[in-house]
């Protein structure tokens, strides 16, 4: 099957080229490197030099094939291919479609990040200020009508949300924008307090943004909890008071000495490993809450009784990096949260099946990004 662009002709004087490299998924375990027409800015819409592109775990689950992304007897398709990934990005703008520089006041060369969500604006949620939670539901990699960054060219379309990036922020931590816009939602919804105990299962790029987002609000006690180390080192850098390693510590018998016997008062769920809900839902106090970010590949079974019956628990979801973008962008470029050491791996676009490899092997990785661009390749 091959990649479809609506391009018109480019103007003779444009320095844009004709064709792009693109990974392009056609399926699940199925990812190509192309050679694709580059898109032109219809109205209201930006055409951008992609400088990095990050790979999320969901683009792992993408590529694996996970139901949650391909649907399965209980879930429709969420995914429509032939498309090019990625939701995590900078771009450079090249080109503006008539009245774009109005609508989103950006000019060309101006250094920009698109909100990962591309919402209808005309829903029942777009309509009530829920953007995010748009009942379309476009995210830019995941359909073909919004195609993603791993490529050399991207469209910003005219219902985008877009936010311009300081040149002075460096690539390394510019590119975790989108991740830690995510990352302070979540702690928007923990609505936590001085007097709390917080637990974060996982020191991973969300988790890391969510622990700087946390120290902020100055919880009693800050926990991080994560298998690895080196991750645990990065999450003492952002501010957790106690870490945890479940493989060489007791961790409820730990939250429990830190509680006097009740259990943290906030738990928060970043790992995407199933079996993590039922240890927040053990973990956590009576009255306490739950917020879980994470996509799964697997289903997770519960004891729906905890929730309701014995603890009386909030329970909350948090989706995408909802009005957290300007904060995420001023907290990285002034280091209020310190992003430095969250990427570990860069690779030129060619080699995009490596990064997925790296990502998923996770061996001293955490943040692996495609650099599509002239430096990248």
């Amino acid at each position: 099957m091959s990649m479809t662009f609506t391009t018109p002709d480019l103007p003779a004087t444009t320095s844009i080229p004709a064709t792009m490299a693109a990974v392009v998924c056609h399926g699940p375990g199925d990812y190509r490197l192309e050679t694709v027409p580059v898109p032109q800015p219809g109205p209201l819409e930006v055409l951008t030099s992609v400088e990095a592109v990050g790979i999320c775990a969901g683009d792992i689950k993408t590529f694996h094939g996970a139901p949650s992304f391909w649907g399965d007897a209980q879930q429709p398709r969420y995914v429509k291919p032939p498309m090019i990934p990625g939701h995590e990005f900078i771009g450079r703008v090249v080109a503006l479609g008539a009245g774009a520089a109005e609508k989103h006041r950006i000019a060309v060369g101006d250094r920009v990040i698109s909100e990962q969500i591309v919402p209808c604006w005309a829903c029942r949620f777009c309509n009530h200020g829920q953007y995010w939670m748009c009942q379309k539901h476009d995210l830019y990699g995941f359909q073909n009508n919004v195609n993603g960054a791993m490529a050399e060219y991207m469209i910003y379309t005219k219902e985008a949300i877009v936010h311009r990036v300081p040149d002075s922020v460096p690539i390394e931590e510019a590119i975790v924008i989108e991740p830690l816009a995510c990352s302070l939602h979540a702690v928007e919804r923990a609505d936590v307090g001085p007097d709390d105990v917080v637990v974060v299962a996982g020191a991973g790029t969300l988790g890391l943004g969510m622990l700087g987002g946390l120290r902020l609000r100055n919880p009693k006690v800050l926990v991080s909890l994560d298998a690895k180390p080196s991750r645990l080192a990065l999450a003492k850098r952002m501010g957790a008071d106690v870490l945890l390693n479940p493989k060489e510590t007791d961790v409820f018998a730990e939250i429990n000495r830190l509680t006097d016997g009740y259990g943290c008062d906030v738990f928060i769920e970043a790992t995407g490993y199933a079996p993590m809900v039922n240890i927040g839902l053990k973990m956590i106090r009576k009255l306490g809450r739950f917020v879980e970010f994470s996509v799964f590949t697997d289903e997770t079974t519960v004891d729906w009784s905890i929730i309701g019956d014995r603890k009386e628990l909030d329970v909350l979801g948090a989706h995408l990096g909802p009005y957290t973008y300007p904060r995420a962008i001023r907290y990285i470029a002034d280091r209020t949260i310190d992003v430095r050491g969250i990427v570990t791996h860069q690779f030129p676009l060619a080699d995009f099946a490596k990064g997925f490899e790296t990502m998923e092997r996770g061996h001293e990785s955490l943040k692996i990004v495609l650099r599509p661009g002239p430096g990248g390749n």
